[in-house]
C-alpha cells in the first residue's frame, strides 16, 4: 500500500514542479502591476497593449508563414519517406532510416551551424526562405517517424488485393493508402507545426533582417528584462500549445488503434 501512495506523491510533486511556474505566469499576465512583484488588481491592459504592438504581430506573421509552409512541405516529403522506408526492404532502407533518425538526435546548435554554412557557401541571403528550408529539414524526420509508426500496423495485403482487381497506383494511393494513414499524417503535421513555431536555437542561426520569428522576437524583448506583454503573449501561446498537444495526442491514439 505504501508504494502506490509514494508513487502518487511523486507524480503530484512532479506535476506541481512543472506547472506552478506556468500558473504563476498566467496569473501575472492579468496583474495590473508592471513589475509583477505585487498583486495590484485584475487587469487586461497588457493584452490590449499586446494587440497594439505591430512588431509582435509582424513576428507572428513571419512565424505562421514559416510554420505553415514548412509543415506542408515536410508532411508531404516525410510521408513519402516513411512509406519508402516501410515498403522497400533493402540495405538502402536501413541507411535512410538512420539518416532520418539522426536528424532528431543531432544537437540543435550543430544543425543550425551546418545550415548556416550551407547557405553561406551557396551565397543564399538569410531570410524567410532560409528559415523555411531549415525548418522543413528537421520537421521531415518528425513526420516520417509518426507515419512510420502507423505503417507498422498497416496491412499490405489491402494494396495487393486492390491491384489484383485492377486498381491503378494512383487509385491505390488516394483511395486506400492516404485515407488509412490520414490520422498519422495529420498528427505528424501538427507535431511539425508545433515544433516549427517553437524553435529558437536553429532559427537564430539562419534568421535575416526583417524575418524574425516569434521566439526570436520574444527573446529580444526579455533580453533586458521581462515585460508584461510577454506574459500575455506567453499565456496565449500556452493555450494554443495545450490545444495542439491534446489534438495531436488524440490523433496519435486513433492512428495506433
Amino acid at each position: 500500500m505504501r508504494r502506490p501512495r509514494f508513487s502518487g506523491f511523486v507524480s503530484i510533486a512532479v506535476l506541481l514542479f512543472l506547472y506552478i511556474p506556468i500558473l504563476i505566469l498566467i496569473i501575472s499576465s492579468f496583474n495590473a502591476s508592471r513589475f509583477g512583484g505585487e498583486w495590484e488588481g485584475f487587469s487586461l491592459r497588457w493584452y490590449v497593449r499586446l494587440f497594439q504592438d505591430r512588431e509582435i504581430w509582424h513576428a507572428v506573421q513571419n512565424t505562421l508563414i514559416v510554420g505553415v509552409t514548412a509543415t506542408v512541405i515536410s508532411t508531404v516529403l516525410g510521408s513519402m519517406v516513411a512509406y519508402a522506408i516501410f515498403r522497400f526492404k533493402s540495405y538502402l532502407q536501413k541507411i535512410s532510416f538512420l539518416l532520418t533518425y539522426s536528424t532528431l538526435i543531432l544537437p540543435e546548435v550543430l544543425m543550425g551551424m551546418s545550415m548556416l554554412l550551407l547557405f553561406m557557401t551557396l551565397f543564399v541571403p538569410l531570410g524567410l526562405t532560409t528559415i523555411i528550408i531549415t525548418h522543413t529539414t528537421f520537421c521531415i524526420a518528425y513526420v516520417a517517424l509518426v507515419v512510420l509508426a502507423r505503417l507498422e500496423h498497416f496491412n499490405i495485403d489491402v494494396i495487393e488485393a486492390a491491384q489484383d482487381v485492377g486498381a491503378s497506383l494512383t487509385q491505390v494511393a488516394f483511395k486506400i493508402v492516404i485515407p488509412m494513414l490520414m490520422p498519422a499524417i495529420l498528427s505528424g503535421a501538427l507535431l511539425a507545426f508545433t515544433i516549427s513555431i517553437d524553435d529558437y536555437i536553429i532559427t537564430s542561426f539562419v534568421v535575416g533582417p526583417g524575418s524574425s520569428t516569434l521566439p526570436i522576437h520574444i527573446y529580444g524583448m526579455i533580453k533586458f528584462g521581462a515585460t508584461p506583454e510577454v506574459n500575455a503573449l506567453s499565456t496565449i501561446l500556452i493555450l494554443i500549445t495545450f490545444f495542439l498537444a491534446f489534438f495531436t495526442q488524440s490523433l496519435t491514439k486513433e492512428s495506433v488503434v
